[in-house]
């Protein structure tokens, strides 16, 4: 646990080939940046937020860790793994209702798996109704009654479409769908989204304190399982949960964010950017 945040930082940025004095430019100083990565110190939102904008750690765009098979074809699954990972959404949707894809679909999990991603190009492309749509249908092609990680992520992502739609019902039901249970679905990377999914869809519906248990759960989730996966996008929402709303809680949210590095990682959270 101790210099996660700082290795989660290091990690991104090492795999853009980008050097520290290219990150912490305009930011802070260089050996700041060191510092933060080496575990010596914890930054505060505000710091956190430019670096993650400065390393491309989206809210929106999320990579799985894992692709699932929407044939029995290598190189479609490839193809379609390569514009997930490239958030080439429109090419991808393009590829998905193309007769040769469609035609290679042979099982209910590559049927779940095909909507689930018609589900994803939608919403990244704001066909929100269209999205809910294809979700349900991915949900309805589940081959087995006991969840899996991708008919979880259906559900989380349903309700992340219905959060950003205002659907609060749906939402809060989809995500209480997608977390039930959870130590009954065999782990893999992929499920740490969920916690993610569901803290981004109440920060949809504006309920930043919800959002925020969420993440605390994410983290911990992650963690208990050795994974750095969905970690940075994890830490990234809860500085922004941290500084955006100005009112009567947002000095609970800012010091609910402090007393959470601190508490995982026992240093004292950086006060100044400067």
């Amino acid at each position: 646990m101790d210099n996660q945040l700082g290795t989660i930082l290091k990690e991104t940025r090492l795999q853009q080939h980008l050097s520290q004095q290219a990150v912490a430019t305009g930011i802070c100083a260089q050996s700041m940046l060191s510092a933060i990565e080496n575990g010596q110190t914890m930054p505060n939102a505000k710091l956190l937020i430019h670096l993650c904008q400065r390393l491309q750690i989206s809210l929106n765009d999320i990579t799985l860790a894992a692709d699932f098979a929407v044939s029995g074809r290598d190189n479609f699954n490839a193809h379609v793994s390569t514009l997930c990972r490239q958030h080439e959404y429109r090419q991808l949707r393009d590829y998905l209702n193309g007769e040769a894809v469609l035609s290679a679909i042979e099982t209910a999990d590559q049927t779940q798996a095909y909507y689930y991603y018609l589900g994803v190009t939608d919403y990244q492309l704001g066909s929100l109704t269209a999205a809910q749509q294809n979700f349900r249908l991915a949900l309805a092609s589940a081959a087995t009654k006991r969840p899996t990680a991708l008919t979880r992520l259906c559900y989380g992502s349903l309700g992340l479409v219905a959060a950003q739609e205002t659907q609060r019902q749906t939402a809060t039901t989809a995500i209480q769908a997608a977390l039930a249970y959870l130590d009954e679905t065999p782990y893999e990377e992929n499920l740490n989204c969920l916690f993610y999914l569901a803290a981004f869809a109440h920060e949809k519906l504006g309920d930043s304190a919800i959002a925020a248990t969420y993440l605390n759960q994410g983290i911990a989730f992650a963690s208990e399982h050795n994974s750095h996966y969905m970690l940075a996008n994890d830490y990234h929402l809860l500085a922004i949960l941290s500084t955006q709303v100005e009112t009567a809680t947002t000095p609970l949210m800012a010091k609910q964010y402090e007393t959470m590095l601190t508490t995982l990682f026992h240093e004292k959270v950086y006060d100044d950017e400067a």
